[in-house]
Parts: C-alpha cells; structure tokens; sequence
C-alpha cells in the first residue's frame, strides 16, 4: 500500500530488497517481466522510477502493464481503488484524483519526474467493459487527472465491447485424411472479445479460415 496508495519510493526499495536482494537484481526481473508481456520499449534500471541513463518505458507498454495487473492479478488490484492508507497513525490520501471523482474509476497508478512531468494510467469499469489511459507529461497532478477524465469519458462514449465467441464455442468441424481421427473439431480455446465504435456491431463478423 506505501507504493500503490502514496508511491512510497522506500517501499519500492524495501521490496525489491526483499524479493532480489538490491535494486539492480530486481531491476533484473522487472525487465524479464516486461519482456515476457511484450513491452517492447521498456527498459527498467531501478524499482522507484527515478530517472536514470537507460530508463524508459511507452505510453503502450505502460497500458499492456496495465492490463496485465488487472488480469493476473485480482486478489491485489482492489488496493489500487484504496482511497486512503493509514500508517504509524498516519493518515495518507490516493495521488489519484479520479477516484473521488469517477466512480467507475478503480485504478491504477500515477507518476511524477522532472523529465516525466505528471503521469497518470488510469482504468475504469462500466456495464461489464473496461478501459485504460494513459497521460504522461502534464505539468501538474490536476491536469494529469482532467486529461486522463477526457480520454475515458471520450472512450465509453463512443466505443463498446461485445463477446462473439465464447469458450470452447464449436465454429466448424473439418475432415481430416490420413489422421487418427477423421472429423476435428475446430473453436476457440478462450471467448473472443473487440471493442468497436458505437453501433457498428452488426457489422462484425466471423468466419473460419
């Protein structure tokens, strides 16, 4: 909570300390981690954010980020909602604005360098469908908050998501010649979900290739 309620950068330290040992070994498995999720523009030097020579990272692979915390994660998400943490009777607010404001707003985190300015990733659930921003360069915590409202309040207006296939749904079944088998029955594994603009859903469509 010291990191993701009041972005504590000792406790940043303190737990990679305690997972790898020191900073650059955690650093380490930070970037082994955002290489397995596919963020193809990150490289991390320390646990706090703190610039340094060869540290960056991209408005998308912070949003894959993201995503993957709110995915493979459930059990620890909820603490990025936590308005408040208290600590040592010491009562200490969210940096995030949005989320007195906003309450489809349950995450995520925010940011701040002299080189970065104000960053804030923010996602937010409606009706079943969630989005994630991205607002990085602000100059001040209001605005990083305003541009990150507008880039939310833009999406679920204008966009919405459908499922159109569902788990170990049957599309097809094809023969086979000279298999164990001679019918296979062809699916999806996982249910397939887009989102697309508003009132193009009758427009989608699928076919087996």
């Amino acid at each position: 909570r010291g990191i993701i309620i009041q972005s504590g950068n000792d406790a940043s330290i303190a737990i990679a300390e305690h997972i790898a040992g020191g900073e650059d070994a955690f650093a380490d498995l930070m970037n082994q981690y955002a290489t397995q999720l596919g963020m193809t523009n990150t490289n991390y030097e320390n646990a706090t954010g703190l610039p340094s020579p060869n540290h960056y990272t991209t408005a998308t692979d912070l949003a894959v980020l993201a995503k993957a915390t709110i995915e493979n994660h459930p059990d620890h998400y909820p603490m990025y909602a936590e308005q408040y943490f208290t600590y040592n009777k010491i009562r200490q607010p969210n940096r995030n604005k949005l989320l007195w404001r906003d309450k489809s707003v349950d995450g995520l985190k925010t940011g701040h360098t002299e080189e970065a300015g104000y960053c804030l990733v923010a996602s937010a659930l409606r009706d079943d469908m969630r989005l994630i921003s991205v607002v990085m360069g602000t100059d001040g915590e209001e605005s990083r908050a305003a541009e990150s409202q507008k880039l939310l309040t833009y999406g679920f207006r204008y966009f919405e998501t459908h499922q159109v296939l569902s788990e170990n749904e049957l599309l097809e079944q094809t023969r086979l010649w000279g298999g164990v088998v001679d019918q296979l029955k062809l699916g999806v594994a996982d249910p397939v979900v887009v989102t697309v603009p508003r009132g193009q859903k009758q427009n989608i469509e699928t076919r087996v290739e």
